[in-house]
């Protein structure tokens, strides 16, 4: 059900926990499942994040892509961090039964969240950002990935 890759980052997830004093706070949650993905990003005067960590409230899946996503944006900048899609994380995964891709939009959309709560508390735009959406719904993922 599951690839060696997604059992080794809900096993041993990287970067948990939350970042004092952190740049950006985003957090997003599936209703209809009951995950809740939260992520700190520590973002420096180059926009570049530096550290990040998440917390997240859910099921095997959800730690995993919260994990492989902290990997993904960890030392890139604001607009490479904004190319990770649901698609990315599910590719560096090695893939994610059908029934969790909704786990991957949720580490999407923590990553957008987190940057615009950035772009907030910094009074700036960043292109190509979009207000994220708080609550991710089950037919979103249908529409975003087809396999």
């Amino acid at each position: 059900m599951y690839t060696e890759k997604v059992m080794d980052h809900f096993t041993n997830p990287r970067n948990m926990g939350e970042l004092e004093n952190a740049s950006g706070v985003g957090t997003v949650g599936n209703a209809k499942c009951g995950d809740i993905m939260r992520m700190y990003f520590d973002i420096d005067e180059n926009g570049v994040i530096n550290d990040v960590r998440f917390k997240t409230f859910g099921c095997g899946a959800a730690v995993a892509t919260s994990s492989i996503a902290t990997d993904l944006v960890k030392g890139k900048t604001i607009q490479e961090a904004l190319q990770v899609t649901n698609r990315a994380v599910v590719e560096a995964l090695g893939g994610l039964p059908p029934q969790k891709i909704h786990c991957s939009l949720l580490a999407e959309e923590a990553i957008h969240a987190a940057l615009w709560d950035y772009a907030e508390k910094n009074g700036i735009t960043i292109e190509g950002l979009k207000k994220p959406k708080s609550d991710i719904h089950e037919h979103e993922e249908e529409e975003t990935i087809e396999y």
